[in-house]
């Protein structure tokens, strides 16, 4: 179940009165291999008391969580003795808390 889904149905438990013991024990016996947990529910019963009703998810500032493009990963490939900064300076990306990941190396 996406996370769309999962909220659609527990605002529809929450418009319907449900609280989250009865919401819990409803997605266990509906949807036992991919019921949420515990705090799942509270937090998303928490939203939706506070009028926050979508079941979109909310968009988030920041830098995106990839940096990867083919033509950066060329770029390492071509010289795996590049150092961090001069990787970060290339792309001009900080390096604060920057860990690269060579899974398909």
């Amino acid at each position: 179940m996406d996370k769309k889904e999962l909220r659609v149905l527990l605002k529809y438990c929450f418009l319907k009165g449900k609280n989250t013991v009865e919401a819990k024990t409803w997605f266990d016996a509906e949807f036992p291999d991919t019921a949420p947990g515990k705090s799942t529910i509270k937090d998303l019963y928490a939203k939706f008391k506070r009028g926050e009703m979508s079941a979109e998810d909310d968009e988030r500032s920041g830098r995106p969580k990839e940096v990867v493009t083919d033509e950066n990963y060329k770029m390492i490939l071509n010289d795996r003795k590049l150092k961090l900064n001069e990787v970060a300076d290339t792309l001009k990306i900080s390096t604060d808390v920057y860990i690269i990941s060579f899974t398909n190396i």
